[in-house]
């Protein structure tokens, strides 16, 4: 019968990671727990004059092979796996003189950082730890008698659980620390697996796992009836490795603020990666995941400006997302309106001073940009399971685009064509994006209806215009952007009427024929690009 205290008597100590070993070795020998180890971690631990059994020397059989066979061995799987309430175990023990271990600790070869870091295919093979998950997995199938610690965060909790039941461990702490064990080693063999795929050129391998690492438990989630959480890693990267590495909510530093709700998570996400789009000074202002103002300009304070412009009643409560260093002169204009998140990849020291008054204003800094034409994945939950897609990293240029009108787009057209249609890839479909001199006018997201879409954005732009004390609204002289077809005439007669002079959309319906001669007939310049943007 499982035992609820285990006195710890011998422990096995086995890590790559070395924080806080020394600590954790000598605190166990001053209990008289004997320590045996290997290699680094047993020069270390010896170094600092904790009394230290190499495992060869316990085993009797040496290290070899590189270090590949060393704890793969009965006397170390038969003191961790044997049962102390079962006889047969107990008299196998001492048949073959086999020691209890009753604690475990163990961390595993760094694979994943040595993939992140760009190194060979031999040296992330070698980086792919056998003995310390067996170890792991052991322990923890045993945990009604051995105790197994996978992170250093964990030893803290042991040693505080010797002090409190001299020398023992809990039941309660063992099975947490299982299952902890458990999940690390899904990690881990899920890290390897798609990376081999990656390896291989499987984009969409016939097993996929999906694994992440908590970073935060949220207040709540979407509403406050459903529970929630942040987790970090996961699928990002595609089947060659995870998206901790990619620059945003998963890499940022809080520097102020109150904690970061769910759907401040989702919606600072989707701004940072619309502003990572451009390569001149961009603004971003997110609402609900959609943008309701994106601009461009020479500077970073002429950019939030005329983004702002496009829709400042819905900016009020919004995300605001920069891709430069955060300046003093952007940060005193934020300052002045209400918002619930600022992300930048930094921001200097007389900014932070002008944000460190807003006391409930989240400031996230997060080193880097991301680069908007990385490959990755993404993953969306359907009931029974989950659906997988590379991530939208499409990009259309000047020479992917084809003019099917008798009038060709001027130059100033060409550039707020192309800048309407990467915002428009970060719109809810049905998306309508009216733009002018690098700055949206007008937004339609979400429609049920493409022509709802574009009355919609005229309309929020006429409100924004007669709000701002402006003789006409932003679309008037605009371009528009559809992330698909217009599948009938109406959307884009919708745009022409609201003031657009030139349209951007990927053309491909049974009635295009139609739409370009409405085009035609009112004086349109319309481009194709055959490439679609849904975002649902």
């Amino acid at each position: 019968m499982t035992a609820d205290l285990v006195r710890v008597t011998r422990a096995l100590i086995s890590v790559s990671d070395k924080t806080g070993l020394v600590r954790f070795g000598q605190a166990l020998a001053a209990r008289g727990v004997e320590i045996l180890s290997t290699g680094g971690s047993a020069r270390q631990l010896r170094d600092a004059g904790v009394p230290v059994t190499e495992v060869g020397d316990h085993t009797g059989f040496p290290e070899m092979m590189d270090g590949r066979v060393k704890t793969l061995h009965p006397k170390v799987h038969g003191g961790i796996l044997a049962r102390r309430d079962l006889d047969s175990h107990l008299a196998a023990m001492k048949t073959h003189g086999i020691p209890p271990i009753d604690l475990v600790v163990v961390n595993l070869y760094p694979f994943e950082e040595t993939v992140a870091r760009g190194a060979a295919f031999e040296d992330c093979v070698e980086n792919i730890d056998i003995g310390g998950p067996a170890m792991i997995r052991s322990a923890a199938k045993n945990h009604g008698f051995v105790a197994v610690v996978t992170d250093a965060a964990d030893y803290d909790a042991v040693l505080a659980e010797l002090e409190a039941n001299d020398g023992a461990t809990t039941l309660a702490l063992r099975r947490r620390l299982a299952a902890g064990a458990y999940a690390r080693t899904a990690a881990y063999d899920s890290a390897i697996g798609q990376w081999f795929a990656g390896q291989n050129g499987e984009t969409f391998p016939a097993r996929v796992t999906v694994a992440g690492s908590l970073r935060q438990t949220l207040r709540y989630g979407e509403n406050p009836h459903q529970q929630a959480a942040f987790y970090v890693g996961g699928t990002g990267g595609g089947a060659g490795g995870g998206a901790e590495g990619r620059p945003g909510i998963a890499t940022a530093t809080q520097l102020q603020g109150k904690e970061l709700s769910y759907n401040n998570l989702n919606d600072t996400d989707a701004a940072f990666e619309l502003v990572a789009e451009f390569e001149r000074p961009a603004v971003a202002i997110i609402k609900h995941a959609n943008p309701c103002g994106v601009a461009e300009g020479d500077s970073l304070p002429d950019a939030y400006a005329r983004a702002l412009e496009c829709d400042p009643v819905s900016a009020f409560g919004g995300i605001i997302a920069v891709n430069r260093t955060l300046d003093a002169a952007t940060a005193e204009q934020i300052a002045k309106l209400f918002a619930e998140v600022v992300i930048a990849p930094d921001a200097d020291e007389e900014a932070r001073a002008f944000l460190a008054a807003k006391k409930n204003l989240r400031v996230l800094l997060t080193g880097a940009m991301p680069d908007p034409a990385a490959p990755g994945m993404t993953v969306r939950t359907v009931s029974g399971g989950f659906l997988f897609q590379n991530r939208d990293s499409g990009r259309i240029g000047l020479p992917d685009l084809k003019v099917v009108t008798k009038r060709s787009p001027g130059e100033q057209e060409l550039a707020d064509l192309l800048f309407a249609f990467r915002v428009a890839k970060h719109v809810k479909s049905n998306a309508i994006v009216y733009a002018k001199a690098g700055a949206t006018v007008g937004i339609g997201a979400g429609q049920m209806s493409r022509v709802d879409s574009s009355r919609i954005a005229a309309w929020k732009s006429a409100d924004a215009a007669q709000a701002a004390g402006r003789a006409e609204a932003g679309t008037i002289g605009s371009v528009v952007a559809s992330d698909a077809f217009f599948p009938f005439a109406d959307g884009l007669l919708a745009a022409a009427d609201a003031g657009a002079t030139a349209i951007i959309q990927p053309g491909g319906s049974m009635r295009d024929g139609e739409v370009i001669a409405a085009a035609d007939e009112r004086g349109l310049a319309m481009v194709f690009t055959g490439m679609r943007h849904f975002r649902h």
